[in-house]
């Protein structure tokens, strides 16, 4: 059987799976679409929570720029567990006491304001979006590979297959579907990891693995990499970090940034009690934790399969001849995503630091003339099996799960977006006297308008699917976090100083990654070229980065809005005595619309 015919039959199989879910839990009311009816077991909410949460960043693209980047890179890695924790201890129980549909509900009612929950509406539309161009972006490259079709393509198919059953299903089929899709995913994470980790070191473990000897040379993996990347002009995969000011504040963008994300925050909804909303928490922890341990192994391996693949007699003898490249190159150079130019007509591939100004030397030396082979960060975790010679199953089986991971977390944002548009903007403010009927048509129109709009950007997208997912987790971070940490926490904080906050966290960081990135990500409409130089104290080597703005755009946020909150009016009586209640999570009911 072909490798082509394996992955139909994973692929399709899986998605058989999850519109047959989405049909059986069909949305008939407005509180089963938004909150699946408010009586998700914790276990397996905590499951739909981990597959909602390790989106195409976590399974396609996170292992992926650790691989490139080494320990740089681990900062994706902390910043999204510590921020899960963030979430789970700060926000998840209040707001579920709190028992509103949406953030923008919570925001609006607990700051007494039409005007903050359509400022919210639009911070939750802006960094849903923007998350879900990393979902799009990552289903886009898993289609291309595993189906053979162009990139732009195979988005259009996973944008199809969202359709199918997230607009059906709403919260509820999500909810089982994403069930379906976790155990999916893991299985396909960790099998080839497990096959992969023995192969390299003989320890079934993969995290273990990564810090056991390299069983061909002897010597411990990480040592071993290094050695490698050191010899092809690369920085030590295991080198510090010089920029330590970025990195603190990536790491926190991030962290802040999960804990204000909305389609997570919204899962907690979906249960009985508030106890079975930390219950939720902590079990979406364990089951993160199982793909979140190995992924530093994958990247690690990944980087070093590569490497053994171009020079399969070390990195200091030549690399392998472009017509002798092995079959997996060849399937990934189909979609576009690997790229090779020989620059100087040798017909090897030789794949090194062409930027490091103490290699150029080595390069002279050896004749090389550039960089040969450009490879695409979001592909390392989905060639894997491929580069370490697995059977096709395991192939076909890695196939269905970066599509599990990519497809549960578009459908949870689209969600978001819709409960949004639908619950918020059209009957919080436009047409309150919608019928739940109105209200459920309206809700699965606006989501498929966002389906629409996330396929037409992810075929633009700004970055690598998880730097795409970062920059939504900052704007995240400069809107929502801080309104809904002083939502809980503060009885001062008024209406005006929320919208005011909220404002100017999110124009402040939106400004910062538009000049750098370009207005609304339009290629070429940037001011200034995204190098550390050009950055905000980049002159002295500590410059913030785009994709750690965030941070900076959360302390605007909380020193605005306690500012404006000083010099005006304290929060009504019976607000000061709401934000008392919720601080206190006990006897909360089921998620309302009131």
């Amino acid at each position: 059987m072909s490798q082509f015919a394996i992955n139909l039959i994973f692929v399709g199989g899986s998605f058989a799976l999850y519109i047959a879910i989405a049909i059986w839990a069909r949305a008939g009311s407005t509180k089963e679409f938004y909150v699946a009816g408010g009586g998700v077991n914790p276990v397996m909410n905590g499951m739909a929570t981990a597959a909602d949460w390790m989106s195409a960043a976590s399974f396609i693209s996170m292992a992926g720029l650790i691989a490139a980047g080494g320990y740089a890179n681990s900062t994706f890695l902390m910043g999204w567990t510590g921020g899960y924790v963030l979430l789970a201890m700060l926000l998840a129980p209040y707001l579920r006491k709190f028992g509103k549909f949406t953030v923008p509900e919570f925001i609006g009612d607990r700051f007494y304001s039409k005007n903050a929950r359509l400022v919210a509406v639009a911070c939750l539309i802006i960094a849903s979006v923007t998350y879900v161009i990393g979902q799009m972006t990552g289903a886009g490259v898993a289609f291309s590979r595993f189906l053979e079709v162009e990139s732009d393509t195979g988005l259009i198919i996973a944008a199809v297959i969202v359709f199918l059953y997230a607009v059906m299903g709403g919260m509820k089929g999500i909810t089982y579907t994403q069930v379906a899709q976790y155990v999916v995913l893991i299985i396909a994470y960790t099998i080839p990891a497990v096959f992969i980790s023995l192969q390299l070191t003989g320890n079934p473990l993969p995290p273990l693995g990564l810090f056991s000897e390299h069983t061909a040379s002897g010597m411990p993996l990480l040592q071993k990499l290094d050695l490698v990347v050191r010899d092809l002009g690369f920085t030590d995969y295991t080198a510090d970090v010089s920029n330590k000011l970025n990195m603190v504040l990536f790491t926190l963008s991030l962290m802040i940034g999960t804990a204000g994300l909305p389609h997570v925050i919204i899962r907690f909804f979906t249960v009985p009690k508030v106890s079975d909303a930390r219950w939720s928490a902590g079990w979406a922890l364990v089951f993160i934790a199982l793909l979140y341990l190995t992924a530093p192994a994958v990247a690690s391996m990944a980087r070093l399969n590569l490497l053994n693949t171009i020079y399969p007699a070390g990195p200091t003898a030549d690399a392998i001849q472009y017509a002798e490249r092995p079959d997996w190159i060849k399937n990934w150079e189909q979609t576009g995503l690997i790229k090779f130019d020989d620059k100087n007509s040798d017909g090897r591939i030789q794949l090194y630091n062409d930027k490091s100004e103490s290699f150029k030397q080595t390069a002279t030396e050896r004749g090389w003339n550039g960089n040969e082979l450009t490879v695409n960060n979001d592909i390392l975790v989905l060639a894997n099996p491929e580069i370490a010679n697995l059977p096709g199953w395991v192939i076909g089986l890695i196939a269905a799960g970066g599509l599990a991971a990519a497809l549960s977390t578009a459908a949870g944002l689209l969600l978001a977006i819709s409960s949004a548009v639908s619950h918020d903007l059209i009957k919080g403010s436009i047409n309150p006297q919608i019928t739940e009927k109105g209200e459920l048509r309206a809700a699965r129109i606006s989501m498929a308008v966002a389906i629409v709009v996330a396929t037409w950007l992810g075929m633009n997208p700004p970055g690598f699917a998880a730097q795409t997912v970062a920059l939504a987790f900052g704007i995240a971070a400069a809107s929502i976090f801080p309104a809904l940490m002083m939502g809980i926490f503060s009885k001062r904080v008024n209406n005006k100083g929320a919208i005011a906050g909220m404002l100017a966290g999110l124009i402040a960081t939106v400004t910062y990654i538009f000049l750098y990135l370009g207005f609304l990500f339009i290629p070429g409409t940037n001011m200034f070229d995204n190098v550390q130089a050009n950055w905000l104290f980049g002159s002295f080597g500590y410059g913030i980065s785009p994709l750690s703005f965030g941070a900076v755009g959360a302390m605007i946020n909380f020193i605005v809005a306690f500012a404006v909150s000083s010099a005006t009016e304290q929060p009504p009586q019976h607000i000061q005595e709401l934000v008392e209640s919720v601080r206190y999570p006990k006897g909360a009911g089921a998620a309302t619309d009131h």
